[in-house]
């Protein structure tokens, strides 16, 4: 009798012990898929955060220049061509994507006649843009200003 008693707490014990050992690397598992879930919602969520700024900024300024009967710059769109042998990555695209339009802000709303096209070149052209991966060489290839005024900018990742 003493022998099957302590045989069922060897039991016991080993069944306690890989119970836990499951319990953790289910745990720990279930750790690592949550947390790649929420950093890919969290570049999504920044992504659509981008794109409301961008509408946000539109619209208050197109309200202000509602009354006017004249062309006027409503949207900013531009164009990154970035060189053959460097990489493109999507967030760094997203990023330069970013900056540049907040340069150019300032000229939503404003009549098209009344923009100089040789100073909005000048803004983005010959710079060098430094963000979290690198640095990037801006150059303004065309620029055309109509009521959505569009940029081509070749891009080239320096070091």
């Amino acid at each position: 009798m003493g022998k099957l008693k302590e045989g069922a707490l060897k039991f016991v014990i080993c069944f306690i012990t890989g119970f836990l050992a499951g319990v953790l690397a289910g745990i720990a598992v279930l750790s690592v898929i949550v947390s790649y879930r929420t950093d890919n919602y969290y570049k999504q969520i920044s992504y659509l955060e981008h794109i409301i700024r961008d509408k946000d900024e539109r619209l208050e300024k197109l309200e202000k220049s509602i009354n006017t009967q004249n062309h006027i710059i409503k949207d900013i769109e531009v164009n990154l061509i970035f060189d053959k042998n460097g990489d493109n990555d999507e967030i760094d695209r997203m990023e330069i994507e970013k900056v540049i339009k907040e340069k150019y802000n300032t000229l939503l709303g404003k009549e098209v006649r009344s923009v100089d096209a040789h100073i909005v070149v000048e803004v983005a052209d010959k710079r060098i843009l430094k963000i979290q991966s690198g640095e990037y060489r801006l150059q303004v290839d065309k620029l055309i200003l109509t009521e959505v005024m569009s940029i081509w900018i070749k891009v080239t990742k320096t070091g």
